[in-house]
């Protein structure tokens, strides 16, 4: 049957945020992190659907009412993500879970003037991560689990066009936001390979939430956005198996760093594996390079070795 839910260790006295905690595979991991004892910070960019989460989560676990909290988080602005690092109380952060994200958006920039996948999907994480890490670092173990995608392979990230402004195709550009995700992961594993931080990724499979049809949503594609819907009944597996990677990399004993987990079966669905990566997403160069855009273009410096 492989490892589940039930496998996960205690977490107590350990502080968990998780981003796009509101639906799907956020809600999942907050959840079944609150279940085992964490303090969960649900990071959401909605408020309304962010209480509705957290009150259905202490619906389900009552016990975990006093230990979840909602706090706003907008990923596709920096000023939201300087307010939530600021306005966070803990003195320290066991665990960060970068999970939110949009896929196959029509093209879009965020407050910042970034396109909206590569920035919400890898720049919020990024300036998120580097103005947490004081925090994380206080932990005795410390980790940050990026939510990539196995449609990282269909594209490399082109470091002379981040932000897409010579063409952009919305598959192109979700495969290259997800590339930047195992970079990210790959460079802040080189980096602090000295500390107890362990940075590792994670995907899904194929999962049923609001990711699929959100693009044709937003165009009026009812066609499109039928044909997604319906996949996710026939084809993907659950929002709870498929925050399973996601929960693994997170919790369990052994994960190395730089790892990348997915479904065992295809990388499609089933139990935690380690799952294939495209080669460019291991090079320490192209780390270096999209760490390097990616402080200029946030204004965060992490301030840890190069």
């Amino acid at each position: 049957m492989g490892w589940t839910a039930r496998n996960i260790p205690d977490q107590s006295d350990r502080t968990a945020v998780v981003t796009g905690a509101n639906s799907g595979l956020g809600f999942v991991a907050a959840r079944e992190l609150a279940r085992r004892g964490a303090r969960v910070v649900l990071a959401c960019r909605d408020e309304e659907r962010g209480r509705r989460a957290r009150d259905r989560l202490v619906r389900e676990l009552p016990e975990a009412g006093p230990r979840a909290e909602l706090r706003l988080l907008d990923l596709g602005d920096l000023a939201s993500v300087n307010a939530f690092a600021k306005e966070l109380p803990d003195d320290r952060v066991d665990l960060l879970v970068n999970n939110a994200g949009v896929m196959a958006l029509p093209y879009g920039r965020t407050a910042d003037g970034f396109e909206r996948q590569f920035g919400v999907n890898h720049l919020g994480h990024f300036a998120l991560t580097g103005l947490l890490l004081d925090r994380l670092l206080a932990s005795p173990a410390p980790r940050v689990v990026t939510v990539s995608s196995a449609l990282h392979v269909l594209a490399n990230i082109d470091i002379t066009d981040l932000n897409s402004e010579r063409s952009y195709g919305r598959w192109v550009a979700y495969g290259r936001s997800k590339t930047a995700n195992l970079l990210f992961t790959h460079e802040l594993a080189r980096r602090l390979a000295d500390t107890p931080l362990i940075a590792a990724a994670a995907h899904p499979g194929y999962a049923a939430t609001n990711l699929q049809s959100a693009g044709p949503r937003m165009e009026g594609r009812r066609a499109a956005e039928r044909v997604m819907r319906l996949g996710n009944r026939l084809v993907a597996q659950s929002a709870e198996a498929g925050a399973l990677p996601t929960l693994y990399a997170a919790t369990a004993p052994g994960v190395g760093a730089d790892s990348f987990t997915g479904p065992r079966l295809a990388g499609w669905r089933g139990a935690p594996a380690p799952s294939p990566r495209a080669p460019w997403t291991l090079s320490d160069a192209a780390g270096m390079r999209l760490w390097a855009a990616s402080q200029e273009l946030t204004g965060v410096a992490y301030g840890v070795p190069s």
